[in-house]
């Protein structure tokens, strides 16, 4: 019984229990009075000491509170970088990344610009003596008999086609006057040209886009099997139609070498400012949006056709300027200034767009090396012996890049400028000549070692020997089989420098083409190794989630912003 009620006292006294607060507040309300239990004021002032207590801690910290101490935790506050390492550490290498990109970019806008350059003096240099050639096999052909079934080579037929579309366009664009056009374009305002100038920068990219496919459509109607069932209009139609885009593209240039030509001009410069300003506009059209692998691939091509385009049209503006001018060379130094700052804008604008773009997609600046060895790569198989088609119709694939309407310009261009007259001008037109065939060589030379070079360096000398499956689906050719063995018994060096150095002979119609070509589905850019661990191929996974491969990416390559 004592135990219970020392159990119980406390409760009852001393605030235990479930009642124990409602008691000591009775306590504490009683307690002026001078009423209520005995315990009651001790627990009262043990209440009052802890919250004076409180009391102090807070008047101590509001004391430490003050404004020295505020600036003093300012100037000595430390940063503990460490605790979050990855995130830092990726931070930095994207730096590093756009330190490089100016460097990785250039050297492919570089290869690039002197592919372009090869297929452009192609059509200068080796295509006139091609026609001659083919022209002439047509006239002895009584000497040689009917022993081949057909009159001229597919390349003939080809090279005839090209060579008749230049002719006739380059008398077709003497009938527009380009002092009309300039004067006309000179009375508009300037918010008119920059609009007018827009416009033909997107027919621009719409006629190549198209033009390539009605050269490849005429080719194939006038070099395919005559015994095949008939499934189209005709040679004589197809002709006519690659004559009229050759025509309509080659003005539609002349209109943009005369709205530059007019923004070179004027006198305060607005309109070339407003032109260059139109470069940077693309930078917020291309940089906020998603990019693969690939379509950054065709990104690069479409610049680098723009700017070899760019650098065709101030060659003209050039020449226009200092013909009004006599020849005065000193004219030269007045338009170099101009020259240097569209030159340096493209430049600038290329660097901060590539630079953002594979930024904000985490690509890396490896990325550019592949995309040369993959226009290495077309170089190197279209010098292949059994090649199916020439490079330049390779480059025009790949970049959009059609180099007939700019020549045609071009000639007419130098041919209305420059009056050759006299037996010792007619000298230096050849002199010249023989000049452009030599740089064609040395040109063409260069490329092709630096590009097995680049195709050796990828690792992609493999792709070069692997013959591609028959063209009957499911059933493999047995020559084709002992071909790849027989090329694997052999060095790939061996092989390579014996398949870039051999001609293109022509094939038989019963002989299964054994050729690689440039936009298979086997082929991939950058070989995969078996050293490569699993971390490293989920990595790349994330840059080739698309389907397509670098080496099917075609012509569409002029639409560079377009997102698959």
């Amino acid at each position: 019984m004592a135990g219970v009620c020392d159990a119980a006292a406390p409760g009852e006294g001393g605030g235990g229990g479930a009642d124990g607060p409602e008691r000591t507040g009775r306590g504490e309300a009683e307690q002026p009075g001078g009423g209520g239990h005995g315990p009651a004021p001790q627990h009262t002032e043990t209440l009052g000491f802890y919250e004076s207590d409180r009391r102090r801690e807070k008047r101590r910290g509001r004391a430490e509170l003050s404004l020295l101490r505020f600036l003093s935790a300012e100037l000595t506050r430390g940063y503990f970088l460490e605790h979050n390492e990855a995130k830092y550490t990726e931070r930095r290498e994207r730096v590093y990344t756009c330190m490089r990109i100016p460097r990785e970019l250039e050297k492919l806008m570089f290869f690039g610009i002197f592919l372009c350059l090869d297929a452009f003096l192609y059509v200068f240099t080796l295509l006139p003596l091609r026609v001659f050639l083919a022209l002439f096999r047509l006239l002895t052909l009584p000497c040689y008999g009917l022993r081949d079934r057909r009159l001229l080579q597919p390349a003939q037929v080809c090279d005839i086609l090209k060579g008749v579309i230049l002719v006739i366009c380059y008398f077709m664009m003497h009938y527009v006057d380009y002092s009309m056009m300039y004067h006309l374009i000179r009375g508009q305002s300037v918010i008119k040209l920059y609009i007018i100038y827009n416009m033909l920068e997107v027919a621009d990219r719409l006629f190549s886009s198209f033009g390539q496919d009605i050269l490849d459509a005429l080719y194939w109607t006038a070099t395919e099997p005559k015994e095949r069932k008939r499934a189209h209009i005709g040679v004589i139609p197809h002709f006519f139609m690659a004559v009229l885009y050759v025509f309509l593209h080659a003005i539609l240039i002349m209109v943009q070498a005369t709205t530059l030509n007019v923004a070179f001009n004027s006198h305060n410069k607005s309109l070339l400012t407003i032109m260059m300003s139109n470069n940077f506009v693309e930078i917020k059209g291309s940089v906020f949006k998603k990019f693969e692998k690939n379509n950054l691939f065709q990104m690069s091509n479409s610049d680098i056709k723009e700017r070899f385009t760019n650098y065709v049209l101030l060659l003209i503006v050039c020449l226009r300027n200092m013909e009004q001018f006599s020849w005065n060379p000193d004219h030269l130094w007045v338009l170099f200034p101009d020259v240097c700052m569209v030159i340096a804008s493209e430049i600038a604008v290329d660097i901060v767009k590539h630079a953002f773009i594979t930024k904000f997609n985490d690509i890396t600046a490896d990325v550019y090396s592949e995309y040369r060895a993959s226009l290495a790569f077309d170089l190197v198989s279209s010098r292949q012996k059994n090649a199916y088609t020439d490079y330049s119709d390779s480059v025009a694939r790949r970049m959009g890049f059609i180099p007939l309407p700019l020549a045609v310009l071009l000639i007419r261009v130098v041919t209305s400028s420059i009056k050759v007259q006299g037996i010792l001008s007619y000298a230096c037109v050849i002199l010249f000549y023989f000049g452009l065939i030599s740089l064609k060589i040395l040109n063409s030379i260069v490329l092709l070692g630096k590009s097995c070079q680049y195709v050796k360096e990828a690792k992609m000398e493999e792709k070069l020997f692997n013959p591609p499956p028959a063209s009957t689906p499911g059933k493999p050719s047995s020559k084709s089989q002992s071909k790849g063995k027989s090329s694997q018994g052999l060095s790939t060096e061996e092989n390579l420098s014996a398949s870039v150095t051999s001609q293109p002979g022509h094939q038989k119609e019963n002989v299964i083409p054994l050729l690689v070509t440039s936009n298979s589905d086997q082929f991939l850019t950058t070989p995969d190794g078996d050293e490569k661990d699993i971390t490293q191929e989920n990595s790349e996974l994330k840059h080739r989630s698309s389907k397509k491969d670098l080496l099917e990416i075609d012509r569409f390559t002029i639409c560079g912003n377009r997102i698959d």
